[in-house]
């Protein structure tokens, strides 16, 4: 059934639920997964930082978990622990990306809510977007604060060991390979309802665990509601914006509380414009790639890296950190 202009944004608010929990809290436990112990923290050089930033940037929303990659490379090219303060600069990047390549819709609904209020038009479809995206983002203040409570030593859960990650990664990629074979893949954004938004916001909180990857759950989810790849990709993105935008700042907190440190400021500066720049090119990308392909490309290569993952840490060639 087609929704009004009021379902479709209450829709966008129940939908950015998950995603304002799920996408921060990924995002977040990225920037600290890397840090095991101070000790093994290590100088990176401008080519490792571009590199890095390069991972970051194109894993960060591709459907395969940047937690996990920026976790796993460092370790698996024996480079140690860039640290917290290289991970979450860099991670400002992909923030940059996002808001780069949305801008136009940002600048607009902001705009268009902000005339809407002064002439009092509360059905006007900027002010019930942006109105949808503040209460969407709302939820990641009461989970942030449930998890600080209920889990204090969360970064060293073994939820975030790699064997974990890896098990993620393959369950997720059968889950979007079932996804892919029995969605129909024909209903858009004006078939949406709004049983499609709290299903997508219930998959994204699945991102919680790292390795299962925001954009990765929430396109599977799609899938199998029925919905177009590039409209469950997009719709993914802009649900997305205001909780990255918020992890970003938790991230720079603490990284104005670490410092620089061994990272230097060059090195930091070349990661993060490594990512901005991936990261802007893998959201076009894959919203071009998923109007024509399928999601197979990336079913079977996290299915790899998991099962590589679990034979590295059982053949102990990589600590199960």
């Amino acid at each position: 059934m087609a929704l009004s202009k009021c379902q479709r944004f209450a829709l966008l608010g129940v939908g950015g639920l998950s995603s304002a929990i799920a996408f921060p809290l990924e995002t977040l436990t990225m920037a600290q997964e890397a840090v095991p112990a101070p000790s093994t923290t290590s100088q990176v050089n401008i080519i490792q930082a571009a590199f890095l930033g390069f991972v970051q940037g194109m894993t960060e929303f591709l459907p395969i978990s940047s937690t996990a990659h920026l976790k796993v490379v460092p370790v698996a090219l024996g480079w140690g622990d860039p640290g917290v303060a290289f991970t979450a600069v860099i991670q400002l990047g992909s923030i940059a990306a996002v808001l780069w390549y949305f801008w136009r819709d940002i600048t607009q609904i902001i705009t268009g809510a902000a005339k809407a209020i002064a002439s009092k038009d509360y059905q006007s479809y900027d002010f019930l977007m942006a109105l949808g995206i503040i209460l969407g983002t709302l939820p990641i203040v009461f989970f942030g604060l449930l998890i600080k409570k209920f889990i204090p030593d969360f970064d060293n859960s073994p939820l975030r060991s790699l064997t974990a990650i890896a098990i993620a990664s393959i369950v997720m990629s059968l889950l979007l390979g079932i996804a892919e074979r029995v969605g129909q893949k024909k209903r858009n954004f004006e078939q949406l309802d709004l049983k499609d938004g709290i299903l997508m916001g219930l998959a994204q909180a699945m991102a919680l665990i790292p390795g299962v990857s925001r954009s990765g759950s929430t396109l599977t989810a799609g899938l199998f509601m029925g919905l177009e790849r590039a409209t469950a990709a997009r719709f993914s993105f802009l649900l997305g914006i205001p909780a990255i935008t918020l992890a970003g700042l938790v991230e720079l907190k603490g990284f104005l509380e670490e410092g620089v440190g061994d990272a230097g400021l060059i090195s930091l500066i070349v990661g993060t414009i490594s990512s901005a720049i991936f990261s802007y090119l893998a959201i076009a990308w894959l919203l071009r790639f998923l109007q024509t392909q399928s999601t197979w490309l990336f079913i079977w290569y996290r299915l790899a890296f998991g099962v590589v993952i679990l034979a590295a840490t059982y053949l102990k060639l990589i600590p199960n950190i």
